[in-house]
């Protein structure tokens, strides 16, 4: 099969504010916090209660199904607030800061001698194995389950994303250290995508190698998983980040756990879009410090179609390397369906007219430009979904909850991520990734 992953269906949401080739380096915060949600389908048992002190590295709660999957804390400090909503359901384990940084001591291994169940003991220990997800159901990984292959996607094509060959120039070391690791747990191949040879992932040893090339979403590791090695029922793969795999070979380098990341700060309401680094959890006032418009903005962790609104006063989630701000759409344009488009981005040639300038970067704000309703049958979708399954299908699917349909319209093959586009153009205004988020866990509980 070829090494080259082409996709013609798609879209690229141009938009203005892209990170600058600038990196600064923020001060430690006071305030962090981990939220439970960000690790879907997780339900969490407290080890680190109010009041106690946390070294980095050190766990704050396990996994109820399985207490070998450690959640550590990002820093080290104090544990002063555990958040809980509805039925005391734990929404964020707040994190005040030492000024004085002291971290859990995992020692140091040399990945190369190692077992894959040594290599998978460490992660376990260290509480790096939350960075290990899996399809199907994009959750994080059983570790009871060979996966039939391990993906790694270093090409990140979502609006303003930020640019990984940046991000992890000078981190082939880790990388490296990371991706031998990795081999350990699987007896398939590591497969590794990236789009341009100047890539830091691009001349690392003992990967299958991918180039992609095409509009969003060839980065989505979903894209790469149905071009190379699909999913059939009854087989798992395993998935991975770039900048997660940075953590995962310091950890192997060094013994200690260190979240820290190059975060890029990307839409039309930062006055200079540009690179910082921070912890996992870090508070978003941190980072946007003296940078963000704050008038009429809406934060978001991560990028605008998958992201989370967050907030100023929210926290950075614990998978993201983006914060984005954009113009919230809390106004109402006149007769805006009945009169020529110039400023937005569309899909049909319906008085739209960004068909003409593609390479336009575009201003929007979050007005979704009508209202919900009915599904509305207009092949749409099918133009920016470019796997081989019915988008439309498979949302009814999930809908009214036929898991034999859902099995047979290829749901193990997704993530919401993958229906943000779909979401993006959609006429109805459906909210398309919490109908698959909500389908998944349906087939989760039921088959397991």
């Amino acid at each position: 099969m070829s090494k080259d992953i082409r996709i013609k269906k798609g879209l690229d949401v141009k938009l203005i504010g892209s990170a600058e080739h600038e990196t600064t380096h923020l001060p430690l915060g006071s305030l962090y916090a981990i939220r439970p949600d960000d690790f879907h389908g997780v339900i969490p048992k407290i080890l680190a209660k109010e009041g106690t002190e946390v070294k980095a590295g050190q766990a704050l709660f396990y996994n109820k199904s399985d207490e070998r999957i450690l959640f550590p804390s990002p820093v080290s400090g104090k544990v002063t607030e555990i958040v809980r909503g509805a039925r005391r359901k734990v929404l964020e384990i707040k994190i005040t800061a030492n000024s004085t940084q002291a971290f859990e001591d995992f020692g140091t291994k040399d990945v190369s001698v190692m077992s894959g169940e040594e290599v998978k003991n460490h992660l376990f220990t260290s509480g790096c194995w939350p960075f290990i997800k899996q399809r199907p159901y994009d959750v994080v990984a059983n570790p009871n389950q060979a996966p039939k292959a391990i993906f790694v996607s270093g090409h990140a094509s979502a609006p303003l994303a930020a640019d990984l060959d940046y991000t992890l120039k000078g981190k082939e070391a880790e990388l490296q250290t990371a991706l031998t690791a990795l081999t350990k747990l699987t007896e398939g191949k590591v497969h590794v995508s990236v789009a341009s040879s100047k890539s830091p992932l691009a001349g690392l040893n003992g990967v299958e190698l991918h180039n992609v090339s095409g509009p969003h979403p060839v980065g989505n590791v979903s894209t790469q998983i149905a071009q190379v090695n699909p999913i059939n029922k009854g087989e798992v793969v395993w998935v991975v980040t770039p900048q997660d795999l940075v953590v995962i070979g310091e950890l192997f380098l060094t013994g200690k756990f260190n979240a820290t990341r190059t975060i890029a700060l990307t839409g039309s309401k930062f006055k200079t879009p540009k690179y910082v680094t921070a912890l996992a959890g870090a508070n978003i006032s941190d980072l946007v410090k003296g940078n963000l418009e704050e008038a009429n903005a809406r934060v978001i962790s991560g990028n605008v179609l998958s992201g989370l609104q967050v907030g100023e006063n929210g926290f950075l989630g614990y998978y993201e390397n983006q914060v984005t701000a954009i113009p919230e759409g809390d106004d109402y344009e006149l007769f805006g369906w009945n009169k020529p488009v110039f400023n937005k981005i569309s899909t049909t040639r319906a008085l739209t007219f960004s068909w003409l300038n593609p390479k336009k970067k575009y201003d929007l704000n979050t007005n979704t430009n009508g209202e919900h309703r009915a599904f509305v049958v207009t092949g749409a979708y099918e133009e920016v979904f470019p796997l081989d399954i019915f988008p439309m299908q498979l949302l009814k699917a999930c809908m009214y909850k036929d898991i034999d349909e859902m099995e047979g319209l290829g749901a193990y093959e997704i993530a919401p991520e993958d229906f943000a586009l779909t979401e993006f153009i959609c006429v109805s205004k459906q909210p398309h990734q919490k109908i698959i988020r909500e389908g998944l866990d349906m087939m989760r509980e039921e088959l397991g």
